[in-house]
């Protein structure tokens, strides 16, 4: 059996937690294949290691001394190295990138927070370093090239049947590195587990799992212990985030479970992700209710609409000019709701307004901000029956007034739309009616 195990940045924080994924990786012998992110938060670190390299960066680039800010960084490492009795030498490879900082890419600069971190892991583990630069792939639009990482991949373990990973980073076909977005350690491991055909991609951090409901709002919300990737791509959307949401394609398309568990807590079992979950009568109707604040609404009314070709088309052509995403179109005979980020269109509401006037003359438009989406998201609810009416009834009961819905079309998903003052009582009102 294959695992690929990757550590978040909480997890390899500092030695206590350095400890902790020697004890994990230690104690099943499936885990031959570990990704770290750089050092994160943790006791005695206010900072991550990557945000520090991003101000040495802007440092470099304002012409402001960067090396009080890399000794932070130094020293962070040292720390670690002295409390595990590593390998000094590593302290070198630091001092060579600080001196080395100036003419570096920020791609190649921010990187090097998952490169030091994994050095000094490999050699706590006493496992081969591989360097992500040398086996993820990129073509020149950005995207993986599966093709040559796997090849790159299959030729390391012809030399290792183990090795420490880097996250995070990459690089082009002609070798310049390139980092993914934030949180990007996520994927990296995500493309090793379909690259190496793995049984499971385990990704370890700082909870255990996920929640139903945000315990901010929710207190104590359920714990989920299976979820489907369709589940987890709704919800994450909405603002769910354990795991990065470009981590789910590669292990999708190759069929493996992903396992989020608790570095702190590894006898958790747990949240496992995976393609196909078959419904039990046993669970619950939901799986999670996430959602998020900040949207706002063009309401159209024209007599007639709906028999008028092109109509939507036309508008919509508006927002493309002015490069704003739709988020959605609810529609009635006579009406059509375009609803989008308030801070996308922040500044052009009223040029927006004056050429849909233009280029399909509405009986009224009305603009309405302050607008949340809740998100109540469930693989059961479409083969449940009432599951609307629990939903609705459970806002109705809190005073809450729902001024639109969309459903998708897979039926796993019914969103609302609210007030921004309603958000959280919204939340806890599902909540309650399909838990209670």
């Amino acid at each position: 059996m294959i695992k690929i195990t990757k550590f978040g940045g909480s997890s390899v924080a500092n030695a206590a937690q350095f400890r902790k994924v020697k004890d994990i990786i230690l104690s099943d012998p499936s885990r031959r294949f570990v990704v770290v992110s750089a050092a994160g938060k943790g006791e005695g670190a206010e900072n991550k290691i990557t945000d520090l390299l991003y101000i040495c960066h802007a440092h470099v680039k304002y012409h402001v001394d960067y090396k009080s800010v890399y000794a932070m960084i130094r020293q962070r490492f040292a720390d670690i190295i002295e409390e595990l009795s590593l390998d000094s030498s590593i302290l070198a490879e630091i001092d060579r990138i600080g001196e080395k900082l100036p003419e570096m890419s920020l791609d190649e600069l921010v990187s090097r927070g998952e490169y030091i971190t994994s050095l000094l892991m490999a050699d706590y583990l006493d496992f081969p370093f591989v360097d992500a630069a040398d086996v993820i792939r990129f073509n020149f639009d950005g995207s993986i090239n599966f093709d040559v990482t796997t090849e790159n991949l299959n030729n390391v373990l012809k030399k290792y049947d183990r090795f420490v990973l880097p996250g995070f980073y990459g690089s082009y076909m002609e070798g310049t590195i390139k980092v993914m977005s934030r949180g990007g350690s996520d994927v990296t491991g995500s493309i090793l587990a379909k690259c190496l055909n793995a049984d499971l991609y385990e990704n370890w951090t700082d909870v255990s799992g996920f929640l139903m409901a945000d315990p901010r709002i929710v207190k104590d919300p359920r714990h989920i212990d299976k979820i489907t990737y369709t589940e987890l791509r709704e919800l994450s959307y909405m603002g769910a985030s354990v795991l990065h949401e470009d981590a789910v394609f590669p292990v999708k398309e190759a069929n493996i479970p992903i396992n989020i568990l608790n570095t702190n807590c590894p006898e958790d079992k747990g949240t496992i992700i995976q393609d196909v979950i078959q419904p039990g009568e046993d669970e619950p109707i939901i799986t999670g209710i996430a959602g998020k604040k900040g949207f706002c609404s063009f309401n159209i009314n024209k007599p007639h609409l709906s028999d008028e070709v092109g109509f939507i088309r036309r508008i919509l052509s508006v927002f493309e000019k002015y490069n704003v995403s739709i988020e959605h179109i609810p529609s009635g005979i006579d009406s059509v709701c375009i609803l989008v980020k308030e801070s996308d269109v922040a500044n052009i509401v009223y040029d927006i307004i004056a050429e849909i006037k233009e280029k399909v003359e509405p009986e009224s438009i009305k603009f309405v901000d302050g607008i949340a989406l809740v998100a109540t998201v469930g693989r059961n609810m479409s083969n449940r029956s009432g599951t609307s009416g629990r939903l609705f009834s459970g806002l109705g009961n809190s005073n809450i007034n729902v001024q639109f819905i969309i459903q998708s079309s897979d039926e796993i998903n019914i969103l609302v739309g609210i007030a921004n003052e309603d958000y959280e009582e919204a939340i806890r009102a599902i909540y309650n009616a399909f838990m209670e």
